[in-house]
């Protein structure tokens, strides 16, 4: 199905399910949320990389206008819902002052399953644990999805991006395995150069090479 839609292009990539909270100040998207707000329609948010707006988006509802400011800003809270193609921007719309565009509306499996999903978030949870930092998910480690844990795991823009175009969750699951299975050796090294530079100028006890060893 095709149709046209408001969009607010941004340098982030939204995934469907994921809640984002959002501050809006710019002219043209107080209008946008405005409007869609009053008439419960959803917008697009796709992703801006490298200064050009990306093919593949999010559609998402505003789920509460958390606060509105005398001067017309909001602090909004929404939902990603379903993903689109971008067919055509249509950057100029008569009496309005945001862009749109004729987008194809995308079916994405988010019921699907892996049989790597443990050792996924095991080694998301390595990960962090090497990083320092906590995440908790408000649901058991064995129901998350991809989606649930794309943004934890040390993604690039342009990663997250590749991972948003992947249709079929066991696609999905296999793009997060193999970026976790290179990227936690690269972490682990740079925490042992880390703990090696604090140990510089410290009194070591160093066992000395033997000489007799073999003989």
């Amino acid at each position: 199905m095709t149709n046209f839609i408001p969009i607010f292009p941004l340098e982030i990539v939204v995934y469907p399910g994921e809640q984002l909270n959002l501050h809006i100040f710019e002219d043209r998207y107080k209008q946008l949320v405005a409007e869609c707000f009053k008439e419960k329609k959803m917008f697009g948010i796709p992703p801006v990389l490298k200064n050009k707006i990306a093919e593949t988006g999010t559609l998402v509802r505003i789920t509460e206008v958390v606060k509105q400011y005398a001067d017309g800003k909001m602090d909004i809270k929404t939902e990603g819902i379903s993903l689109f193609r971008v067919l055509e921007v249509i950057n100029s719309i008569p009496a309005k002052l945001y862009s749109g565009a004729i987008v194809k509306h995308l079916q994405h499996d988010e019921d699907g399953v892996s049989r790597h999903v443990q050792k996924i978030v095991g080694a998301m949870r390595e990960l962090h644990r090497l990083l320092g930092v906590q995440k908790n998910f408000n649901k058991p480690d064995d129901t998350l999805k991809s989606y649930d844990i794309a943004h934890h795991s040390a993604l690039s823009l342009e990663e997250e991006y590749e991972l948003l175009c992947l249709l079929r969750e066991d696609q999905r699951m296999e793009y997060l395995r193999r970026h976790l299975q290179k990227t936690i050796p690269v972490v682990a090294g740079i925490e042992n150069l880390k703990k090696k530079i604090q140990l510089n100028g410290h009194f070591k006890e160093l066992k000395g090479f033997d000489f007799n060893f073999g003989k």
